[in-house]
């Protein structure tokens, strides 16, 4: 995949795209990983299909530089000028950055198909309700934004929660006391346990966190909204999710799908929660061509 940098106010967004295809493909990745975990995905669809993936802000090669908030529509603007500039890609890999603005002429005809892992998943979601008109189709893996967390829209959502979610990140004993005892007498689940403390152990990652997160925070899909779009418009939707998975269920899938059955299909894997892999290439594929 070739790789490319867009300048957004005064952040450096690093973004892949791959594939010679008609069609386009704008893929969504997970927290902690970056736009080449849809590399693999190249080999399969891009005859048919354009891949543009891009690092979220703290992830990757973007070099975010614009405070602890990326707004959503900075986003549609962002991919509309990549996608219009996407037939003059530089040879063998070469980057390229990329000036607001372009010709939105130059786009792939048709819509978009969006894939979202996890954490994308969500920002898939939200794009729905920003551009309806421009959606195709939505795959998700294990998608996060199903449900809101009361525990990370406190955190994210409210001045008074951001401040306390920044406190306890630099001062984290307090939580590790309540995590031990909220497992101890079973209030929390091992998988979140065990998730949690993944990302609390390391100053490093906790800072991460927090900043990830708290940026992130602009997309929040509106389930109902949500439903009431995919039926009027009749956009197929595919959830995946991993059988074992501890952190996002597929019950979350279940309720969402009720009154959209018609056009929304859920599909359970044998594995946990890492669905973006090489082995389940054919399925991804499938569920994107079909």
């Amino acid at each position: 995949m070739h790789h490319g940098y867009y300048l957004l106010k005064d952040s450096m967004i690093h973004y892949s795209i791959g594939g010679g295809g008609s069609r386009l493909l704008v893929c969504f990745h997970g927290y902690g990983e970056s736009a080449e975990s849809f590399a693999f995905l190249e080999g399969a669809l891009g005859k048919d299909y354009t891949l543009l993936a891009i690092d979220f802000p703290f992830h990757g090669g973007t070099d975010w530089k614009d405070g602890l908030y990326f707004d959503p529509r900075d986003l549609v603007v962002m991919l509309e000028k990549i996608t219009g500039d996407a037939a003059n890609q530089p040879p063998d890999g070469d980057p390229v950055t990329r000036q607001p603005g372009g010709d939105a002429a130059n786009q792939p005809p048709g819509q978009w198909t969006l894939l979202g892992y996890s954490m994308g998943g969500r920002i898939a979601l939200h794009l729905l309700h920003l551009i309806p008109e421009k959606i195709e189709k939505l795959v998700l893996l294990a998608p996060d934004g199903l449900t809101m967390n009361p525990w990370y829209w406190l955190a994210t959502q409210t001045k008074s929660g951001r401040a306390f979610f920044r406190f306890t990140m630099a001062h984290p004993h307090w939580l590790f006391g309540f995590l031990r005892a909220a497992n101890k007498f079973k209030w929390v689940n091992p998988g979140i346990y065990k998730f949690t403390h993944r990302y609390i152990d390391d100053e490093k990652v906790r800072s991460d966190l927090y900043a990830r997160w708290t940026t992130m925070r602009g997309f929040r899909p509106d389930l109902r909204q949500l439903r009431n779009t995919i039926r009027k418009r009749n956009i197929p939707v595919h959830l995946f999710y991993g059988r074992y998975d501890r952190i996002i269920r597929a019950k979350r899938g279940e309720r969402f799908r009720k009154g959209i059955e018609v056009q929304c299909h859920l599909q359970l894997l044998p594995t946990g929660h890492q669905l973006l892999q090489p082995e389940h290439l054919n399925m991804i594929v499938a569920a994107i061509t079909s």
